[in-house]
């Protein structure tokens, strides 16, 4: 088959995690004899923001890693939708794109284009903010993939599309997976500062726990303001700056262990998802402590990773794992474990595979032209 991916970047993974995930999913899905071509806007913020950051450098290896995918690249206002499209069996479309964007595509499908149209969710706004996800006209999409079971929840209580299917995260393991290096560092996170979403959970389960044992660690990361920056250096951490994504299992691999603090959002309104990073950490086998989440879906069986109700428990279990090297052992063999039995990019392919064949032998389409009234979608 042919695949047609509308993301924001495929080539940029500043400030842009599905990234990550695309490039797995391609990898796998040419791997298993299909075409990937991949629509980018040339102006998107995520590959300025690259380009500002680290130079055309920063962006100039990219298409190297995943060989074989197609690299499509448009300037906003200008698609030539009938070039993006042409020989399409499978097209999926994700929320950062524009409406008009997911509009367009969705009229074509209307029109009788002969492909699977998917609607592809990987945001907390369903919940947080749902009139921006009620701008996007998604019905006449065959379906919806939503990162996690409650958000599958929240697309069947509201009516948009006609099914909805719980399609997780999980870690390119061609990319992801541990690797022999001297360590340099006790801890390292890698993850964005953002808007404010987490914090207050970062000062109590991060910059607390390192300023509390002296550990020396390493911050990596874009959209720190100058109070963040600040806050991390009288904790005597330092902060490195963004790191592109295929470089993260080098710098796990210089550290002793890892921490994973979820948005706030997530743990709040949209229970179960970890979000990338926790997988491709463990893909890596470095030891893990989590602040709070609930894994409502039990993605992780126990063992895999430590949980750290508190920051006292987080400074507790981050001493007990840099003096226990049993432990750290045997939390680096249950992550990759929990990863390679269920969590890979190999593993969501496949997923969408089975996905799309049942939409093409399940669905009967209906001709949406005389009723414009949502329909529920079933499971």
């Amino acid at each position: 088959m042919k695949f047609v991916l509308f993301y924001h970047s495929f080539t940029s993974c500043w400030n842009h995690g599905n990234a990550h995930f695309l490039r797995g999913i391609a990898r796998e899905l040419i791997r298993g004899g299909h075409q990937v071509s991949v629509c980018e806007p040339l102006d998107g913020w995520s590959r300025t923001n690259a380009l500002r950051d680290g130079g055309p450098e920063a962006l100039a290896n990219a298409p190297a890693i995943v060989p074989s995918v197609r690299i499509e690249q448009y300037l906003s206002n200008d698609i030539d939708y009938e070039r993006a499209l042409d020989g399409a069996d499978v097209v999926i479309v994700h929320e950062w794109n524009p409406p008009e964007l997911v509009a367009a595509l969705g009229r074509r499908r209307r029109q009788g284009a002969p492909f699977t149209l998917l609607f592809h969710d990987t945001h907390h706004r369903a919940v947080t903010a749902p009139h921006d996800l009620a701008l996007f006209d998604i019905e006449d999409y065959d379906g919806v993939l939503v990162f996690g079971e409650v958000l599958r929840e929240v697309y069947l209580r509201h009516g948009w599309g006609r099914r909805v299917f719980t399609w997780h995260e999980a870690a390119d393991t061609a990319l992801f997976r541990p690797l022999a290096h001297t360590k340099e560092t006790d801890l390292v996170w890698i993850g964005n500062w953002g808007d404010g979403e987490r914090t207050q959970e970062l000062t109590e389960f991060l910059l607390e726990p390192v300023r509390q044992l002296g550990l020396s660690a390493r911050v990596h990361g874009v959209r720190y303001p100058q109070e963040a920056c600040a806050n991390l250096a009288a904790c005597g951490i330092m902060y490195a700056g963004w790191l592109p994504n295929q470089r993260v299992p080098d710098a796990f691999a210089r550290a002793r262990m890892t921490v994973h603090v979820p948005r706030r959002p997530y743990v709040a309104s949209l229970p179960g998802i970890p979000t990338i990073r926790m997988f491709e950490a463990l893909a890596c086998g470095i030891p893990l402590i989590c602040s709070p989440w609930r894994d409502v879906e039990g993605l992780f069986p126990a063992g895999s990773y430590i949980a750290a109700a508190t920051g006292a428990e987080m400074t507790a279990a981050l001493s007990l794992v840099l003096r226990d090297a049993d432990l750290a052992a045997e939390l680096t063999r249950a992550g990759l474990r929990a990863i390679h039995a269920r969590h890979t990019c190999a593993h969501r392919a496949a997923e969408l595979i089975a996905i799309i064949e049942s939409l093409q032998t399940r669905t009967v389409r209906t001709n949406v032209a005389d009723s414009h009234e949502p329909r529920v979608l079933a499971s």
